[in-house]
């Protein structure tokens, strides 16, 4: 399975740490955020590892290289522009998609660059019938009301209990076929599968933490030295 990693924000509520650094690239405990993905992966033995990239793009490049520093292959989807979730998975597609046999509709994994997390979940093999499947979160104090709930190992957009998407989800190429070029969210692509049965879902049990603003990144890396 191939992963992205995406790395196009621009942080604006991380700033001024993110003037001079794109956002995936903020440290935690001294190490970028995006490091411990790409270590996650590489100890589960996903190797080919595509990276969108936006503001300060060029800095990405530079620190990451090729991968091989990391055991891993990486190959970068850059944007003039970032294209939301949505147009940016779309444009990475052709990276995502290649095989030896040509063009692919295998599920890749797509984790947000800009969350911390202790561990990646268990990879999950999508049914027939499904097109992406989701982790959730429990709902954090910035976002009470949650994003979808899970019924049955469904993800639906209405329910008694919802909780948050964490970023971190499995998806069909075949998702994106009847979707736009340019800029769109993910999240009203999503919900038109929901409707129609087609996403999957299961709660995270790690560590999960949003690294979205200064306070929550200095609180993660507190919790994170009194684990120690």
């Amino acid at each position: 399975m191939k992963a992205m990693i995406l790395a196009a924000g621009r942080g604006e509520r991380l700033r001024p740490l993110t003037d001079n650094l794109p956002k995936p690239m903020v440290p935690v405990l001294g190490k970028p955020l995006i490091v411990y993905h790409i270590e996650k992966l590489a100890a589960l033995g996903i190797v080919d590892i595509v990276i969108n990239h936006a503001w300060l793009g060029h800095k990405l490049v530079e620190a990451l290289g090729d991968g091989s520093a990391f055991g891993v292959q990486i190959r970068y989807s850059a944007e003039e522009s970032a294209l939301e979730t949505g147009g940016g998975i779309k444009r990475a597609l052709p990276l995502l998609c290649e095989s030896e046999k040509g063009e692919s509709d295998e599920p890749f994994l797509v984790i947000n660059g800009d969350v911390f997390i202790d561990t990646l979940p268990p990879i999950t093999q999508l049914a027939a019938d499904t097109l992406a499947h989701l982790w959730l979160v429990p709902n954090p104090e910035q976002h009470p009301n949650g994003d979808f709930a899970l019924s049955s190992n469904r993800v639906q957009e209405l329910g008694e209990t919802k909780f948050t998407f964490s970023g971190i989800g499995i998806y069909r190429p075949s998702l994106f076929n009847q979707t736009p070029q340019g800029a769109f969210a993910l999240g009203p692509l999503l919900r038109a599968q929901m409707a129609q049965g087609r996403v999957s879902g299961a709660l995270f049990e790690g560590l999960w933490c949003d690294v979205g603003t200064i306070a929550r990144l200095q609180g993660l890396e507190l919790r994170l030295q009194s684990n120690t």
